[in-house]
């Protein structure tokens, strides 16, 4: 028989997600805290509202999943925390303190490099009244409902994934990358379908940005290729929408899960997010 869970949980939306009730995580046990890593892992996304965290806690809770992943961009990183990106339009002394409308357009994180990080996680530390919203969808789900012809077609197909393509592609914040991010990020392949080292369940991993085409295929035909099925993983029915609160820590698995944000309006309102990253392995 189980343990019993120390903590309750309810679902993000049904058969994705679970929002961890009652876990401070500024003060958990470390025997808690494991218990919430595998519940990260059983469900694909965790939320815990709620939450007092410092950049300490931050990565204490962060390095619980693993290694903390270090940015490509780090102007942005918090000082003395190179583990913490801002993610904010927040202006000090006239400059930003962090990337604004990063992260707009489903993709999953890192995937131009050779072994994408494992999970995101972002904390809420200051949230607009409305927009900014993050969602995500879950590929798995979306892999199951595809026809078993579709899915065969998918399989063994290879994507061109690029850093630079992408930095002077994106819609916002373009930029010429120097010789030396040049060199840190080369070009990497990776399967569109992918299979989850956990357990083996098999997931649609596409992502818009990073991609430059796919092996073998005209490029006209890879992005409708790619259209097409990012637009059966974002039906309504695979998308969990999160409206954040202040004090929200939210953490996908990028092995399973695409997301976007959402715009908001930046002339009224300041948003303010720490997002963190966990290490991964190489797509297979």
């Amino acid at each position: 028989m189980l343990p019993a869970s120390p903590f309750s949980t309810r679902e993000l939306k049904p058969g994705f997600g679970a929002e961890i009730l009652d876990v401070d995580l500024a003060s958990v046990a470390p025997d808690v805290l494991r218990d919430v890593v595998s519940c990260f892992h059983l469900h694909g996304a965790i939320l815990l509202r709620d939450q007092s965290m410092a950049p300490d806690d931050l990565v204490r809770f962060a390095s619980a999943f693993g290694e903390p992943e270090g940015h490509t961009i780090q102007e942005f990183t918090l000082p003395g925390h190179p583990e913490i990106y801002v993610l904010s339009n927040r202006l000090v002394d006239g400059k930003p303190i962090g990337a604004h409308n990063d992260g707009v357009g489903w993709h999953t994180d890192y995937s131009y490099k050779a072994e994408p990080v494992m999970c995101t996680m972002l904390y809420a530390v200051q949230v607009p009244e409305e927009g900014s919203d993050t969602l995500l969808a879950d590929t798995c789900a979306a892999y199951d409902a595809m026809p078993e012809d579709e899915r065969a077609a998918l399989e063994g197909l290879v994507l061109h994934h690029s850093y630079a393509h992408f930095m002077a592609t994106r819609e916002f914040q373009r930029r010429e990358l120097t010789p030396a991010q040049l060199l840190d990020n080369p070009d990497v392949r990776h399967p569109l379908v992918r299979t989850h080292p956990a357990d083996g369940r098999r997931a649609l991993w596409p992502s818009l940005g990073t991609v430059k085409g796919i092996d073998g295929m005209e490029t006209d035909a890879a992005f409708a290729l790619l259209d097409d099925v990012i637009a059966h993983c974002t039906q309504e029915r695979f998308v969990y929408t999160h409206k954040w609160h202040r004090g929200d820590v939210l953490v996908w698995d990028n092995r399973c899960s695409l997301h976007t944000g959402t715009l908001f309006d930046d002339k009224k309102y300041v948003r303010e997010m720490h997002r963190l990253w966990i290490r991964g392995d190489r797509p297979f």
